[in-house]
């Protein structure tokens, strides 16, 4: 599984996941989402796109591993960085 550091960590990993890579890599989390069936329903009804759906569950997806494992955001200023290390 997965180990993430930074809230950023979640983003570089989701963002370059199509809409049936995402579904295969987030297997193992156990997240509390939406059925993947809903899911493709929506799409396949015409009431979202895929990208749209995907995008969505997406940011689902960051919010709930970075809350369950209690990330923050990386630091981007990296003089902020040696500041906050000693």
């Amino acid at each position: 599984m997965k180990k993430f550091k930074y809230v950023q960590d979640i983003d570089d990993w989701l963002d370059p996941m199509n809409f049936e890579e995402f579904w295969y890599a987030i297997e193992p989390f156990d997240l509390m989402l939406q059925e993947r069936d809903h899911c493709e329903e929506q799409i396949a009804s015409g009431d979202s796109d895929e990208q749209t759906v995907l995008s969505v569950l997406k940011y689902m997806v960051r919010r709930e591993l970075a809350e369950k494992h209690g990330l923050k955001r990386r630091l981007v200023t990296p003089w902020l960085q040696l500041v906050e290390s000693h």
